[in-house]
């Protein structure tokens, strides 16, 4: 790839007050494109409790948060001190955002507020994201993945219809609010060299949670609309859309337009079913949901996955095998474009790591390991290199 452009978010630093997950997330993105990412970590409580997710870990490293913080730099700073607020103040003054998540009441706790900062550096965009924002009756609580998951109302759409309340398999609020906050973080930061002066973001898992409701949030709001899970992840509204058994696996398809309905009566060999009034449309499929999977199920029993899989694929059908993460990781298609990077460890080894999904002119998409604890504190609180580093300055530590 030509990297004669350089890296796109080369001329920015973020100043990260950040654990965990959503707030790694966020900012992992902006150092794959390039940006110095200087994370603060308290040496008080040993740092992001990242560090010390089990299963593989090792002292104050592990695979964990290798996940979620890669070619960013890590300066231990206790900004409860003097000398650690003046530290911190000489780099707010040189950095374009000072990023935190925290409870909500965090950031005016620790003086990491605009109306705290502007008075180092106009244009500092102070960035946070909390569970449920800086004010409100929640304003204080803390929150997680897993509670935003059953608030927000995700557990209630997720699983069988006579299951129990689920949550994903992944933390997809806490990844989906770090893609937020990495945005909000960037429009800021446009805003402010633009115009000249700052400002606060203000973000919650909580509402971007929410906003990712989307059609449901919309057809509840606006309508006496009960969302209600559906047998094998099929789709709400659309059929067939979802999970269906073969011969001798599960296989993933994806009919939501009527030219992938004509499609794939076709390639199960069934015309009759595209002359059947139940199944006309969108709409009449639905309500004849039952009628139509039934049958489905009935054809693709005849033969196994990699049958259908092939000529549903050959037909133009989105369809797919439903993998396991290893299986996931061998796709041919990860193989082609080198999906997956490795780098050794000083404490974990040879470290295997999907690869960021930016491809772009100047992104350099190695996979570096993360900061070792405290390993840039000299150098980013001395000044002694005014540039973001290519690689984790302790790994020879």
């Amino acid at each position: 790839m030509n990297q004669a452009g350089g890296a796109p978010l080369a001329d920015l630093r973020v100043l990260a007050i950040e654990q965990y997950g959503a707030g790694p997330w966020a900012t992992m993105q902006l150092a794959d494109l390039g940006a110095e990412v200087i994370k603060i970590e308290d040496p008080r409580t040993g740092g992001d409790v990242g560090r010390y997710v089990p299963p593989y870990q090792d002292g104050s490293d592990s695979l964990f948060f290798e996940s979620f913080n890669r070619g960013k730099r890590s300066a231990l700073l206790d900004l409860r001190t003097d000398s650690g607020r003046a530290a911190f103040h000489a780099l707010v003054a040189g950095s374009d955002a000072v990023f935190s998540n925290l409870r909500g009441d965090g950031p005016e706790r620790l003086g990491l507020r605009y109306t705290d900062l502007r008075h180092l550096n106009e244009q500092v965009v102070c960035c946070s994201l909390s569970a449920f924002g800086n004010d409100g009756p929640r304003g204080t609580e803390g929150g997680y993945d897993f509670t935003i998951q059953g608030l927000a109302g995700w557990q209630s759409l997720t699983g069988g219809p006579d299951e129990p309340p689920m949550r994903s398999g992944l933390s997809l609020v806490d990844l989906s609010a770090g893609y937020v906050a990495a945005i909000a973080i960037l429009a800021a930061v446009w805003r402010a060299r633009r115009l000249g002066v700052g400002g606060d973001v203000d973000l919650s898992l909580f509402e971007a949670a929410l906003a990712q409701l989307a059609y449901f949030g919309t057809w509840v709001a606006s309508r006496d609309y009960e969302p209600s899970r559906r047998e094998r992840s099929a789709h709400q509204s659309i059929v067939p859309f979802g999970n269906f058994p073969t011969a001798d696996d599960w296989i993933v398809i994806a009919c939501p337009k009527e030219s992938l309905w004509r499609a794939f009566c076709e390639a199960v060999e069934q015309p009759e079913w595209l002359d059947d009034s139940r199944f006309a449309t969108f709409a009449t499929r639905d309500r004849h949901r039952d009628v139509l999977t039934a049958l489905v199920d009935e054809c693709l029993s005849a033969h196994g996955a990699s049958h259908w899989l092939s000529r549903l694929t050959a037909a133009g059908v989105p369809c797919a095998p439903i993998n396991d993460v290893a299986a996931a990781l061998a796709d041919p298609q990860v193989i082609a474009r080198d999906g997956v990077g490795d780098y050794p460890h000083p404490r974990l080894g040879r470290v295997r790591q999907l690869r960021t999904p930016f491809r772009m002119d100047g992104v350099d998409r190695e996979v570096r390991p993360g900061p070792g604890l405290g390993a840039d504190t000299e150098v980013v609180v001395n000044h002694t290199d005014a540039g973001p580093t290519s690689a984790r300055s302790s790994s020879d530590a």
